[in-house]
């Protein structure tokens, strides 16, 4: 390899991982650097006497476990219906819809849910109109699990009709030749495959929760029932209290650490597709009690995804649309939310391709997988250190060199790149590998090099998943409330900011018409992006 090659070839992952790394180390580094008195390292050492940081701790833990086994619990059902009824009217639609809540902001979502189970809302109002006498209170853990399960119940669906779809054709003749049905098909054909997923996905939808922000900023009720999140937000725009703001920072990356060390040790790769799953030939089900219980899954997750959506259309329908889109301030909000996006999403897509070019080099070329993991595993930089944490030691950083605020529109765009980054990788990845393993050889011996080969030889291959990352880094971003809410200003708010805001003065008439501009924002980015960029579908 000449010298030339290697530099190509090692370059761009390195110098990403370099700069990943420089700006996780300098971000720890101010948290760890804050001194309280003349104790070094003080949060450490505060960490351990105070009984706030640990309520939080088990709080979060504790609504984390329960959220990812619910979500979990009630898509196996759902997605074993859907995997055994190909046929089913409607499924297209169905699964479509299961793939909204990974692009629908959460704010939004979550402002639909209040809608519906909040203290006005359609379900109390029913209550009432039947004469019943108990009401739902929304916030507190029961709201905080209801929204977990709006949001991660469609996701874990999506990803378990991935697992039913990847099922060998010839497990499933095998199993209508023996004659099984029902617990012993269950057993000997879809468990192994479930006994492989489950973990991964109920690990990672455990970190999701565990590193809830906004929604339980909006139905979590009060500092009880607190994530680790919520109170580094609260130390940091309340309190100012830097001391405690690293304590929890440090437990969160502690915590998320081992989670994804574990998830690392025990889980196969788990694909991220918002494409639709691929049906397969099964010949069970046919009974009148399974269609009965099919029925039943499929209909309890679309009662608990569609009635949040159509509640904010309902309380949008009937808003002031003149005085709210009129507002010069809605408009500085779009402009803001959408030049932030773009930016972000272009960055996220520049870092992984980066990380892409050079390990798929490594795995194939040198044969050194564990080395390529090693640098793909980087992209995974969100999950170890969540977005308010990173923003928080960013803040800490710069408050002393720099007007934080003034800037905060940037950090917002670099930590929300990195939000980005592990669905850009887990994309993009595997086709680019896929791209230089079918055809490397071929255009090496060709002389193939360049933007030339790029152009001729990855790109075909390329094109697809590069536009479905980089659709969904902008429609992420777009809206993204956590790193906003840490940097934002009145001046230089965001839309999902600005739905926050009109929420908390009880505005709802007009916070369900930002809320709907927003989705439409995020849906019309995603698919003008994704089609725009990645082409048509021609399967």
């Amino acid at each position: 390899m000449t010298a030339r090659s290697a530099v190509a070839l090692w370059a761009p992952g390195l110098s990403v991982a370099a700069g990943l790394l420089l700006l996780i180390g300098v971000a720890l580094g101010a948290l760890l650097s804050i001194e309280s008195g003349s104790t070094a390292v003080a949060p450490l050492m505060g960490l351990i006497r105070d009984d706030y940081v640990w309520a939080v701790l088990r709080f979060a833990l504790v609504q984390a476990s329960l959220s990812a086994l619910l979500s979990v619990g009630l898509a196996i059902p759902a997605a074993r219906a859907l995997s055994r009824r190909p046929d089913l009217p409607g499924r297209w639609v169905i699964v479509r819809l299961m793939g909204l809540p990974m692009v629908i902001p959460v704010i939004v979502g979550t402002f639909g849910i209040i809608a519906v189970y909040g203290r006005g809302g359609w379900v109390n109002d029913g209550l009432a109109a039947l004469g019943l006498p108990f009401r739902i209170d929304l916030y507190g853990l029961q709201g905080i699990l209801i929204a977990h399960v709006f949001f991660n119940l469609p996701f874990a669906t999506r990803i378990l009709l991935q697992g039913w779809a990847g099922i060998p054709a010839e497990s499933w003749r095998l199993a209508e030749q023996l004659g099984l049905r029902g617990v012993p098909l269950f057993r000997q054909v879809e468990w192994p495959m479930l006994r492989q997923v489950l973990p991964g996905l109920a690990g990672l939808v455990f970190l999701i929760c565990f590193t809830s922000f906004a929604i339980v900023l909006m139905v979590g009720g009060g500092p009880p029932n607190a994530t680790l999140e919520v109170a580094i937000y609260q130390a940091l725009r309340f309190d100012f209290d830097l001391v405690r703001v690293s304590a929890l920072s440090l437990l969160q990356v502690a915590v998320c650490l081992a989670v994804v060390l574990a998830l690392a040790a025990i889980s196969r790769p788990m694909p991220v597709d918002l494409g639709l799953d691929r049906p397969i030939c099964r010949h069970d089900g046919g009974a009148l009690h399974s269609r009965v219980i099919d029925a039943l899954a499929i209909g309890f997750a679309l009662l608990i995804l569609i009635p949040p959506l159509l509640a904010l259309g309902i309380d949008a329908a009937g808003g002031p649309w003149a005085r709210t889109l009129s507002d010069p301030g809605l408009w500085a909000a779009v402009g803001r939310s959408v030049s932030v996006a773009l930016a972000s999403g272009a960055l996220a897509l520049a870092l992984g391709l980066g990380i892409i070019l050079t390990s798929r080099a490594v795995k194939i070329r040198l044969r050194r997988r564990g080395l390529a993991e090693a640098l793909e595993s980087m992209g995974i930089v969100a999950f170890v250190l969540p977005p308010l944490v990173l923003g928080a030691g960013l803040f800490v950083l710069l408050r002393g060199v720099a007007d934080v605020f003034a800037i905060g529109l940037g950090l917002v765009v670099v930590v929300n790149a990195l939000m980005g980054l592990p669905f850009v990788i887990r994309i993009v990845g595997p086709a680019a590998d896929r791209a230089l393993a079918t055809q490397g050889r071929l255009a090496d011996s060709l002389g193939m090099a360049g933007l030339s080969r790029f152009r001729l030889v990855d790109w075909p291959v390329l094109r697809r998943p590069i536009g479905l990352g980089l659709a969904l880094a902008t429609a992420l971003s777009i809206g993204d409330f956590s790193v906003i809410a840490l940097f934002g200003t009145q001046d230089t708010q965001t839309l999902p900011m600005l739905l926050y805001r009109l929420m908390g003065a009880y505005r709802l008439d007009q916070a369900a018409i930002v809320g709907l501009v927003l989705i439409t924002l995020c849906l019309t980015f995603f698919l003008v992006i994704e089609r725009g960029v990645g082409g048509r579908r021609r399967d």
